[in-house]
């Protein structure tokens, strides 16, 4: 069983990172294009891909995750443990403004002829966001592999 669920945990992490990674460079790009038609439709796109791959990820990574911490007989305290779920859950407050604006965009843009200045606004705060959201996610990757603070 460990195994099972180590796989999934690695799986479910591929996907939440391969995923955000894929919607924030397509998001950007169409963004950067200044065609409000791509940005609707990239955007409609993403929130869909939010919706089928990284929602279920992120509660199976956080369900497997507590599994193998108990599994492996970690202490929740411990300075590794408390240092990943400190990491996810830093993840986590990027990631539901991230949604939240997703959609907010995806209906905005079907509604422009040009980005607004909330757009725009909106669009950079989203940026801010990813930008100090997938760093943790690879300090988390890194804390995996490395295991610094281990038992």
């Amino acid at each position: 069983m460990y195994l099972t669920v180590k796989l999934i945990h690695i799986v479910s992490a591929t996907l939440l990172f391969g995923t955000g990674l894929g919607s924030a460079f397509y998001m950007f790009m169409a963004y950067r294009s200044g065609n409000m038609q791509m940005m609707a439709e990239t955007n409609r796109i993403v929130v869909i891909a939010d919706f089928i791959f990284t929602t279920p990820t992120v509660i199976i990574q956080l369900v497997t995750g507590l599994y193998l911490l108990n599994y492996l007989g970690l202490e929740w305290t411990s300075p590794w443990s408390l240092s990943v779920l400190g990491l996810y859950a830093f993840v986590g407050v990027c990631w539901l403004p991230v949604v939240w604006l997703q959609i907010w965009l995806r209906n905005r843009a079907q509604e422009l002829d040009h980005p607004d200045a909330q757009y725009q606004y909106r669009m950079k705060v989203w940026t801010i966001l990813g930008v100090m959201a997938f760093p943790a996610v690879v300090v988390l990757y890194g804390f995996m592999v490395y295991k610094p603070f281990w038992g």
